[in-house]
This record gives structure tokens, C-alpha cells and sequence, in this order.
């Protein structure tokens, strides 16, 4: 059922004199952030009740203390048995450790909303994140007055994710430098600037908004003198982390340019945010090791609900039985006889790259697809199906329901901001690379809902 701001809102957009159906349009963007986000935006934000939110932050945040707990749950601690089983290679492992396993809680929750409630398709961990300056939208709809008028009505409000990560940017900077500001780097792996660029320099651009000025860097252009950081001449006192250990290892390289990140950050003379440990617990094989009833054993009574509660049944794609719909079964003969309700995921991959949803290939393609993907570093997940959202399409003033992936962003402070991805409802609602065309974005914002909503 539609909550009521949208009701509201899109009943507005269908008056004949609506000022409200082309306020994304209108907006007057900054230029880098008019370059990053100034096309491809949905007609209108979306809108949640800031109960649903506080109450699934709160989930999100016990079900990271879980899954950073697995090494010590399942594996007594060892973390090198723990990367094993969900497909981390040594070497990319030792990268992961290097500075201890000890992850911040700093990350992007990727969910579908079935109309009842989130679900977990996959949890990223660390900050090289995209769309954490999608928040800079926000601010200016609520420079627009037809949509002011409309927020102060319903009372809406927004989290500004990129608000929050300078704060803490600068707080962390602060222990390095005795209180005076920080010198701030965006560091890239090698090659790793140029594709995204439009998008960093909105981020540059929002942060210098906010008062603190972003250096950018590759990974080989930071020099180390005494164990501190440089970029040509200028002293670096934190390093906002954006390479990554696949990249780092790409090549069958070992990642040796990241140890003098590492060596900097042991001595405090320019800290990393985030270490490299939290990407061994945003492989997606990690959320297998969740759902399996077969660990279950590891977990407490309202640990186990907290888990169904947010994920899709969701195994590692492995030879042998399982549990499914309450019996057990043989793990590949109930994947090829339930293709049309499945995923097939790369555990270490992201931007939807390898993912096969069963419903959009015939059973060849799908038999392929297992066979090439049976192991331990292959998911199966059941897909969650999106709600619609209702948008009236500015140019028909037909409304055109739409399926979106909710990216919630969390961080030291919580509760960080949504950046929202949507498809067309008549697509599979599965963003990949091949739909990227028509994928639209927007941001979130929320409001009081005393009641549950149906």
C-alpha cells in the first residue's frame, strides 16, 4: 500500500497547475554536482516514516555486530578459515588483516522493500561508496518553494550523508593534528580516478561546501617520509580510503604500494579511513554463512530471528544437501527447479557485474550458470521482489510505478542517508550493467508516522 506523503505528493502532481511535478528539473545544481547527478534523476524522492528507519537501523547495526563476529563465531577466531570459506584468497586476505580486524561501522546496505518490510540483498563495508553526495539533491529541493512548502506541511526531513562523513573525517583528522584541521585525501587505486571522476569532483565539490577541501590521489602519486603521507609536497594527515584489495591484487600483484598506508596509519602520522577489513565481510558469501540453518547452532534465539528477519534465504552454491521451504533437499536440484524464484551472485564482485537472475534466462542458461558458478565463492539468493513506487511522469502526467534497490548508508553517527537506484517496473528490477541506461535516482526523505503503516 502507498504511505500517504505519496499519496499526497503524486495527488498534487496530477493537479493541472502543479508546481510540484517538475521540481526536479528546476533544481539549480552546482556545477560538478549538475555533472554527476544533473540527469537521470526520478520524478520525486521517495518517502519513508522515520520509524521504519530508526527501527531497521537498529537491525542493521546488530546484524553488522553478527557478521563481523563470524571469524570468532564459526571459525574459533581464526580469520584466515573464515576468508577460506567464503572465497577470500590468502594474499587478499593478509591485505584485509593487515592493520587487525576491527571493522568500523561505515558501509551501504543494498535492500529491496517487499511492501512489508527491507530485506538484505548485500552489505558493503568500508567507504568506497558512490552516491554519498546524492544528499546534496535534497538540500536543494528544499530550496525550491513549491517543495518547501510541501516538506514544512508533511514535515520532512533528511540525512546528509556526506555531512556526516566529513564530520567525521574531520574528528578523525583532529587526532593526528592536536585540533587544528586536517589535511583530507581521496584516495584512488591506480587508474581508478578517471572513470569516476564526475562523480569525485561532486563529492570535492560538496565537501568543499561544507568547509573542508578534498585533495585527490592515486595510490602510486602518495609518497611516505617518516611514516606520513604526502601528495607532492603537502602533508596528508587522513586518507579516505577508495582502492580496494581486488584492485590492489589485480594482475597478480601483491599489493605492496598499500603497505606504506599501512606503516603510516600504525604510527598515527596519517590514519586510513577505512582499513581494508571490513571488505571481508562485504562478500556476499559471508550472508551464506548467515542464512544457513546448518550454523545455526552459533547464533541465539533473537539472533536467529534478527537474520530472517533481513535476509532472503541465501546459501553458498555448493555440491550436497540443503535446507529450503522447511525441508532438505539437494542444493542443485532445487536451484534448477526453482530458477524463476533465484539469483546466482559472484561473492567478490559489485555493481551487479555477474549476477544471473533466473527469471530473465531460459534453463540452459541457467544450467550453464550453475555449473560455471558452483563453488564456494558463488551465492544463490532468493529474489526479493520490490514494491512499486508510484511516480507521475512530469511529461504524460501518467503515473508509472517503478522498483528501486535502497541504498542505506550508515556510519559512526547511524542512520547516514539513503541513495536510491530504481528501474522501471516492467524490467526485472535487477540493476546490472546492461540496464544501466535505465536506471533513475533519487534520495529519501522521511517523516513522523505515530502508527505502523499497512
Amino acid at each position: 500500500m502507498t504511505d500517504a506523503i505519496t499519496e499526497a505528493y503524486n495527488q498534487e502532481c496530477l493537479s493541472p497547475d502543479s508546481r510540484l511535478r517538475d521540481v526536479t528539473s528546476r533544481l539549480k545544481l552546482p556545477a560538478k554536482l549538475a555533472a554527476a547527478h544533473g540527469a537521470g534523476s526520478l520524478p520525486r524522492p521517495l518517502f519513508l516514516a522515520e520509524r521504519e528507519i530508526r527501527e531497521f537501523t537498529d537491525d542493521l547495526k546488530g546484524f553488522f555486530d553478527l557478521l563481523t563476529a563470524l571469524p570468532e563465531r564459526l571459525f574459533d577466531g581464526n580469520v584466515d578459515r573464515y576468508a577460506d570459506a567464503v572465497g577470500v584468497s590468502p594474499r587478499r586476505a593478509a591485505l584485509m588483516k593487515r592493520l587487525g580486524v576491527a571493522p568500523i561501522l561505515h558501509g551501504r546496505a543494498d535492500l529491496h522493500h517487499d511492501g512489508t518490510s527491507f530485506k538484505l540483498l548485500e552489505f558493503n563495508v568500508g567507504t568506497h561508496l558512490g552516491g554519498t553526495d546524492r544528499a546534496e539533491v535534497l538540500r536543494l529541493h528544499l530550496e525550491d518553494e513549491a517543495f518547501r512548502s510541501f516538506a514544512e506541511e508533511h514535515r520532512l526531513d533528511y540525512a546528509h550523508t556526506g555531512s556526516q562523513i566529513i564530520d567525521v573525517l574531520r574528528k578523525l583528522g583532529e587526532q593526528v593534528t592536536g585540533g587544528s584541521e586536517p589535511v583530507i585525501a581521496f584516495v584512488e587505486a591506480d587508474g581508478g580516478l578517471a572513470p569516476y571522476m564526475h562523480l569525485v569532483l561532486s563529492f570535492q565539490e560538496m565537501a568543499a561546501r561544507l568547509g573542508m577541501k578534498i585533495l585527490l590521489a592515486e595510490v602510486s602519486q602518495v609518497t611516505s617520509k617518516d611514516d606520513k603521507l604526502y601528495l607532492d609536497d603537502t602533508p596528508i594527515d587522513v586518507v579516505l580510503r577508495y582502492f580496494s584489495t581486488n584492485q590492489l591484487c589485480a594482475d597478480g600483484r601483491d599489493g605492496a604500494e598499500a603497505e606504506p598506508f599501512f606503516r603510516a596509519h600504525e604510527a598515527g602520522k596519517t590514519l586510513l579511513y577505512t582499513p581494508l577489513d571490513g571488505l571481508l565481510f562485504e562478500q556476499k558469501t559471508s550472508l551464506a554463512l548467515l542464512s544457513d540453518p546448518e550454523w545455526r547452532g552459533a547464533y541465539t534465539a533473537e539472533e536467529t530471528e534478527l537474520i530472517d528477519r533481513l535476509l532472503p534465504w541465501t546459501r553458498l552454491l555448493t555440491d550436497g544437501e540443503t535446507t529450503a521451504d522447511g525441508e532438505r533437499v539437494d542444493m542443485l536440484d532445487y536451484c534448477h527447479a526453482n530458477r524463476a524464484d533465484l539469483l546466482l551472485k559472484p561473492g567478490g564482485q559489485d555493481g551487479g557485474r555477474g549476477i544471473v537472475s533466473g527469471w530473465t534466462v531460459d534453463d540452459r542458461t541457467w544450467r550453464e550458470a550453475l555449473a560455471s558458478g558452483n563453488g564456494k565463492e558463488w551465492l544463490v539468493q532468493r529474489r526479493v521482489v520490490p514494491r512499486n513506487e508510484p511516480m507521475v511522469d512530469p511529461e504524460t502526467l501518467q503515473i508509472r510505478d517503478w522498483q528501486a534497490t535502497w541504498g542505506m548508508f550508515v556510519t559512526p553517527h547511524g542512520y547516514g542517508g539513503f541513495h536510491i537506484r530504481a528501474l522501471p517496473a516492467d524490467l526485472d528490477g535487477i540493476l546490472w550493467l546492461g540496464n544501466v541506461p535505465h536506471v533513475r535516482k533519487t534520495g529519501v526523505f522521511h517523516y513522523a508516522a505515530p502508527d505502523k503503516e499497512a
